[in-house]
């Protein structure tokens, strides 16, 4: 028996929204959607190209208000060949919210204020 990952799970507010941040933040497509005929929810599969593994995010047609992530403990990391580009390119973006340059990383958060480090490559 072996088991691999599949995904993870974000529940988002605004689908658009978030779609377009982790296009323009981290360049993630969207691979694959998912739609009821109710129209209630939408699921929308984003990967990287390279890896198997990919970001699911929920959107739920009547959730009016944000999620409580409670202490916002948990993250996704992302590996980036250039460093200084996608620091700049976040800083621009302004969703830089913790860097720790003793350890060379940085957290951005998305939308709904998921958080998501950032390390080089080469570590």
């Amino acid at each position: 028996m072996q088991f691999t990952f599949a995904h993870n799970n974000f529940n988002v507010l605004n689908l658009e929204k978030s779609l377009t941040f982790y296009k323009d933040a981290l360049q993630l497509k969207e691979v694959r959607r998912y739609e009821p005929p109710d129209k209630s929810f939408i699921i929308v599969y984003l990967g990287d190209g390279k890896m198997h593994h990919q970001l699911e995010l929920t959107w739920l047609k009547d959730r009016k208000e944000p999620y409580n992530l409670g202490d916002n403990e948990f993250h996704l990391a992302f590996k980036v060949d250039d460093f200084a580009a996608a620091h700049a390119q976040h800083e621009k973006m302004g969703c830089i919210c913790l860097e720790n340059k003793a350890m060379g990383i940085y957290f951005i958060n998305d939308p709904d204020d998921y958080w998501l480090e950032i390390i080089p490559q080469k570590r």
